[in-house]
């Protein structure tokens, strides 16, 4: 499922060029295009401002959520990964997110939906959307060349997590050339793969999670765990948000009626492709200078 009508088309055009089976013509697919932009322009006049002041219901400790909140909370991951800006744990209303991610996998919600059941509970839903046992999608990896490596995974929550710096004797098991005096790590891995929004400038924008968050909405849940992360500043944004939030702030932050999760279900605004399954593929590389400086 592509969501169409906002710009760019020339970035629909290529997806579709680049994963569709059986591509429809382009003809016919900016006929589509320039449809869903003018039900973008009466949205955009009708809607002004739906996505302004979302309410964020906090989830305290001693509700019904108690004992998930307490294990949520305690987990490493919660600690060390969501301390930068201030962080609530709250109930978030699914048709006020907005959204940047333009593309949803049907077949993964499929299975989503599958594994929630029919009637998923309170808890059902919460451990769905922050979930701390942390399934581990298939992955493998491999050396490229002498400073490379290449992982690959079905999941697209594979991701560069960042440099270590090691003391020797934390890595055990490995023969080493020489002595070191330092280990780098360069990991690569999964996230926390939590159901995340960033409030910013009195708007909620969906950071992770979109197709946990349609699996919800299309099973008629209008309200769902999310952890928000609360910006003051564009400074800010920059250390919490995506790619795509930090490049085009304010075409989610400021433009009148920016794309919704609810536009996911609007038949004006999607297109239905059969696509090439891909898998995630992150490539590591590394490098090394020697030279000899001055002593101080």
């Amino acid at each position: 499922m592509y969501l169409i009508g906002r710009p760019k088309a020339k970035h629909f055009l290529r997806f579709v060029r680049h994963h569709a089976l059986d591509a429809p013509s382009e003809e016919s697919l900016r006929v589509q295009w320039q449809a869903a932009k003018a039900r973008v322009r009466t949205l955009e006049a009708q809607e002004a401002g739906v996505a302004d002041n979302p309410v964020i219901m906090r989830m305290e400790v001693g509700s019904k959520y108690e004992l998930l909140l307490r294990q949520f909370l305690e987990d490493p991951l919660v600690q060390n990964g969501f301390n930068t800006v201030p962080t609530e744990v709250a109930l978030v209303e699914l048709d006020r997110l907005v959204v940047y991610q333009k593309h949803i996998d049907v077949s993964f919600v499929r299975r989503l939906r599958k594994q929630l059941g029919v009637s998923p509970s309170d808890e059902d839903v919460f451990r769905a959307c922050l979930p701390c046992d942390y399934p581990k999608p298939p992955a493998t990896w491999a050396r490229l060349d002498e400073d490379g490596y290449v992982f690959v995974s079905p999941s697209n929550d594979l991701r560069f997590l960042g440099a270590l710096p090691l003391e020797p004797d934390r890595v055990q098991g490995y023969p080493h050339r020489g002595r070191p005096v330092g280990v780098v790590g360069l990991t690569v891995g999964f996230g926390s793969n939590f159901l995340n929004a960033i409030h910013c400038e009195n708007r909620l924008v969906l950071n992770n999670g979109s197709h946990r968050a349609y699996a919800l909405r299309a099973m008629g849940f209008k309200h769902a765990p999310c952890v928000v992360q609360h910006v003051s500043t564009r400074d800010e944004l920059d250390l919490v948000a995506s790619a795509d939030l930090k490049r085009e702030p304010d075409r989610y932050l400021r433009g009148p009626r920016p794309s919704m999760l609810k536009d996911y279900f609007d038949p004006q605004l999607r297109t239905m492709l059969t696509v090439h399954r891909m898998v995630r593929q992150v490539r590591v590389k590394f490098s090394v200078s020697e030279h000899y400086v001055p002593a101080v």
